[in-house]
């Protein structure tokens, strides 16, 4: 795998929904994203200098994973019209597009799979967390704070969709972790010390809690000094029980998983003693 360019060093993951789409990044080396959509989703994380792609259910065998990817060599600024001069002017037609133009697509020796079907836009990542993502939740970057609760999650084998976005009354939501359950949904959030500092942004976090609970998530918080320094005593115990209240994690399995932080992996079903005496 060719080393990125130190300068920007940013991969950007966007999804992939058309197979028209792949056929033109493919075969004529470049991909648009709407300058509209740039402003609104991106900001602070453009221009990147790596491409890849998260292809959608259209793409059978390689749906809900990232497979491909491509170093972006330039990147314009152009209408829609000129992006597809064939077409017949429409309302859309003079809409701006940022147009990437890309090496050849690579592949990825193994692919970025999503554990379960989720609506995913964009993903900024780092070059180093794309090369060793083994899942989709690997990839997001947003914060050392959710880093380090999703690697206790990780080594509690606590099944969770980092960064899940939920739609309540047309405003659109990210959750820092979304663990669903048996009885209910978890919402686990990490706040850094600005969120205590801040009177508006934690008066907009009081209306983005109260939605989010109205659309029938259980919310958790937790501080900065929660994460550093109390994960094993507080905030690992506290999400536990949170789970075996809401009746386990639902895993896909016939029995939901019960957490038990002292053993990773849960606490045994009868049909894991079953499994294990075969």
């Amino acid at each position: 795998m060719p080393k990125p360019d130190k300068q920007r060093g940013e991969v950007l993951v966007a999804i992939m929904n058309k197979p028209l789409d792949f056929t033109v990044a493919r075969d004529e080396h470049w991909y648009r994203i709407p300058q509209s959509s740039v402003h609104k989703w991106l900001s602070g994380r453009w221009p990147p200098s790596w491409l890849a792609f998260y292809q959608t259910k259209v793409f059978a065998d390689e749906a809900y994973s990232v497979s491909h990817y491509a170093q972006v060599t330039d990147i314009r600024k152009v209408p829609r019209q000129q992006l597809f001069p064939d077409q017949p002017r429409d309302w859309k037609s003079d809409h701006l597009y940022y147009q990437l133009m890309l090496e050849p697509l690579q592949q990825l020796p193994v692919p970025i799979i999503s554990r379960r079907w989720r609506r995913i836009i964009f993903i900024p990542t780092t070059w180093e967390k794309f090369t060793t993502a083994a899942e989709i939740n690997d990839l997001y970057d947003d914060s050392p704070l959710e880093d380090r609760l999703w690697a206790e999650f990780k080594r509690l084998r606590i099944s969770a969709e980092r960064q899940e976005m939920v739609e309540f009354r047309k405003n659109y939501y990210f959750l820092d972790f979304a663990l669903y359950c048996a009885s209910g949904k978890l919402d686990v959030e990490t706040d850094g010390d600005t969120w205590h500092a801040n009177p508006e942004k934690a008066k907009k976090d009081n209306v983005r809690d109260n939605n989010i609970h109205s659309l029938g998530w259980k919310l958790l918080r937790f501080t900065s000094q929660q994460i550093q320094e109390e994960m094993d005593e507080y905030c690992i115990p506290k999400i536990s029980e949170t789970i075996n209240m809401l009746g386990g994690i639902e895993e896909g399995n016939i029995i939901p998983r019960r957490i038990d932080p002292k053993r990773p992996g849960g606490i045994p079903t009868l049909f894991d003693d079953i499994e294990q005496a075969s």
